[in-house]
């Protein structure tokens, strides 16, 4: 039996496809996996040793590699994961051996108002409650991971404090590391959205109980442990990546890393497991890689290097997410992750939905948690044609990357036929294949044309090519992002961001870093609240980072924060667990 989902939940739907999930075995099998390259996690999820899978495949040829990204979206998001699964399901229908890689959620946005990110209605990603609440512990390994390199650092700075150089030598510490309080540049991490721990004061109480600073928290797939297993090819690229972690500097500006803290290999050894892709299912029964969990507002955004690699070679077709819209999750997709491993994508799904285009072109945002208003339900064809001007925009950020796009929309129940032929005019008029999707409703039958499309989108030749090179200074690099995919006028900074791209400029090692931007995902701009294709503003950069070990720095744009917050109406008013079973309900 088959649910509607116009009249059931979304973990409904999944709680009655895991009635007839495939194990884990079963899946190894038909994607041609060995036994000995499966590592289950119970019946329905495994990881996947990707060394040995790469190894003994390291002569087949790659797959079509194809990313799904989307148009700005509203607070409600547009249904990328969505997408992938039915994109998925729809090829699969189409007899083409593919899979799928997405990104793991969070638990900030599970229990606040994003939901688990697995999709929904009839394309999603299955079993739920594991893929929703910690999978196989890879974000709590993260957490470990970084919160050891504070441990170590905090404890380094009390000792340093308290006890002399004879004491400090009979412990082993030779070398004063002399950390500058004012300049730590890491927090701690936890896997909640929760605004009261941005900024705390920590090393209250006596001698014994640390050393007293201003500390903080941001949310645990921000961090940069989470971006280095996003972004590492293998273990020892890890372990060298970890090291380099700068977490201080000490009083006379120099960086103090992790290898310095001498806590490098531990961190690594927390992470060990958490390289080896996930793998599940989608609710048709086809492989998903659920790897790496980062957004790709504060974060890159990205599923994994590793979790690419093996999908392109164990398929003919290996779809990839990136999160939020084409100007950040694309962008990054493209200038990032694409350098760092060598793939070269051949083709993109812009993913729109008539909601978000409405939103664009002049009905009131919709508030997560609030009733839908009514102007989303009626048909408005000249407010959808204004939103085009954002779905333009994005479709000519991925044609700037030499990638052919195709313009999935992402029907609801609600759209008209007016507004959908409004959005193939202008689709199609920007020089992009389009493609009308019901695979919410109706799961890879309702996928068939965009599968159609993309597959026929990848037979295309391209020309991909990144947007800088890494000869480029950092300054340049910010504003051609800023010009070139944004739509900015041009790039402003506080006094302390443009004093720290001086440095860094000046520095022949942060040259070779890429740049991973920190920007609101609700507008092309770096103010939320200004939708379509703003016009005459200028980028503000706040802010910059340095994420050595992921090999980026990262520019802070706008008054975005590391740490989201909870809603009034959070998710996890409406979780609870059946006392009988055991299962999991609420869950979307």
């Amino acid at each position: 039996m088959v649910l509607d989902p116009r009249k059931h939940a979304d973990w409904e739907i999944a709680e009655e496809a895991e009635s007839r999930m495939k194990t884990v075995w079963q899946l190894a099998d038909e994607m041609g996996l060995e036994k000995d390259e499966l590592l289950p996690h119970g019946h329905y999820v495994a990881k996947v040793d990707f060394k040995k899978v790469l190894e003994r495949l390291a002569d087949r040829p790659d797959g079509k590699y194809i990313d799904v990204t989307a148009i700005t979206p509203t607070p409600l998001g547009e249904g990328k994961s969505t997408t992938t699964m039915g994109l998925l399901q729809g090829m699969g229908k189409r007899g083409k051996n593919v899979i799928a890689a997405i990104r793991q959620p969070s638990g900030g946005p599970t229990m606040n108002v994003k939901g688990s990110a697995a999709g929904g209605g009839l394309s999603q990603c299955i079993p739920l409650t594991p893929f929703s609440l910690g999978l196989t512990g890879d974000i709590n390994a993260v957490m470990n991971a970084h919160n050891l390199a504070m441990v170590a650092l905090t404890s380094r700075m009390q000792h340093e404090f308290n006890y002399s150089d004879a004491f400090l030598a009979k412990q082993g510490i030779t070398r004063r590391l002399d950390i500058n309080p004012r300049r730590v540049e890491m927090k701690w991490v936890i896997d909640f959205c929760a605004q009261a721990l941005r900024n705390i004061i920590i090393g209250l109480g006596g001698k014994m109980d640390g050393f007293l600073m201003e500390s903080g928290f941001a949310i645990a797939v921000s961090s940069e442990v989470m971006a280095i297993l996003s972004v590492a090819k293998d273990l020892k690229d890890m372990r060298e990546r970890i090291g380099r972690i700068v977490v201080a500097y000490d009083k006379k500006g120099n960086p103090v890393t992790t290898e310095d803290l001498e806590v490098a290999g531990a961190m690594t050894a927390w992470m060990v497991e958490a390289l080896n892709p996930n793998l599940l299912q989608s609710i048709e029964g086809q492989p998903v890689f659920v790897h790496a969990g980062p957004f790709a507002n504060i974060a890159i955004g990205q599923s994994s290097i590793v979790a690419d690699r093996i999908g392109l070679k164990l398929a003919d077709y290996h779809l990839t997410e990136s999160g939020f819209a084409a100007d950040i999750g694309f962008e990054k997709f493209w200038n990032l992750k694409c350098r760092m491993s060598g793939l070269k994508p051949h083709a993109a799904v812009l993913v729109a939905t008539i909601r978000a285009l409405k939103c664009h072109g002049g009905a009131p945002m919709p508030v997560p948690g609030k009733p839908l208003d009514p102007a989303y339900t009626e048909e408005n064809v000249e407010w959808v044609e204004k939103g085009c001007e954002n779905l333009i925009h994005c479709i000519n950020i991925i044609r700037k990357a030499g990638v052919n796009p195709v313009v999935c929309i992402n029907a609801f129940h609600t759209d008209t036929e007016n507004e959908i032929k409004a959005v193939k005019r202008a689709a199609e008029a920007a020089g992009a294949r389009v493609a009308v999707s019901e695979h919410w409703l109706k799961g890879g039958e309702g996928a068939l044309e965009l599968a159609d499309a993309v597959i026929d989108a990848c037979e295309e030749p391209n020309d991909f090519r990144f947007l800088y090179e890494l000869d480029t200074p950092l300054r340049k690099r910010i504003e051609l992002i800023a010009t070139e995919v944004y739509g900015a006028d041009g790039v402003d900074y506080s006094a302390e961001a443009l004093a720290k791209a001086k440095r860094m400029e000046a520095d022949p090692e942060m040259q070779k870093l890429g740049v991973c931007m920190v920007k609101t995902h609700l507008s092309l701009s770096d103010n939320p609240n200004l939708k379509g294709v703003p016009k005459g503003w200028r980028l503000f950069v706040r802010d910059i980072l340095v994420y050595k070990g992921a090999g980026f720095v990262v520019p802070m744009a706008g008054t975005i924060k590391l740490m989201p917050g909870t809603s009034s109406n959070p998710a996890f008013r409406r979780v609870d667990v059946d006392t009988e079973t055991g299962k999991v309900r609420g869950l979307f």
